[in-house]
């Protein structure tokens, strides 16, 4: 990993739409080039979190399921 994370948002024990929900909170709250770290135990996150960031021109950096939580890094775009 060659950067760092500017934020986490821990969304364990939340079911979809929660997680993106609070995930597009975090994001409209934060700097062009700034990086996520998105914490989840809702295995629906793999398939909706890349979505959001596709639908949203995010940057998708990292994708990584491990101990039953799924670790997403974003990476927030110049448009957004």
């Amino acid at each position: 990993m060659s950067y760092s994370i500017s934020r986490t948002l821990d969304t364990t024990g939340l079911t979809c739409p929660e997680p993106v929900m609070l995930l597009h909170k975090a994001v409209r709250e934060m700097s062009a080039g700034d990086i996520v770290e998105v914490i989840a135990t809702d295995p629906s996150t793999t398939r909706d979190i890349p979505k959001f960031c596709n639908f949203l021109d995010h940057e998708l950096l990292a994708q990584e399921e491990r101990d039953n939580c799924y670790f997403y890094h974003i990476r927030k775009s110049e448009a957004a």
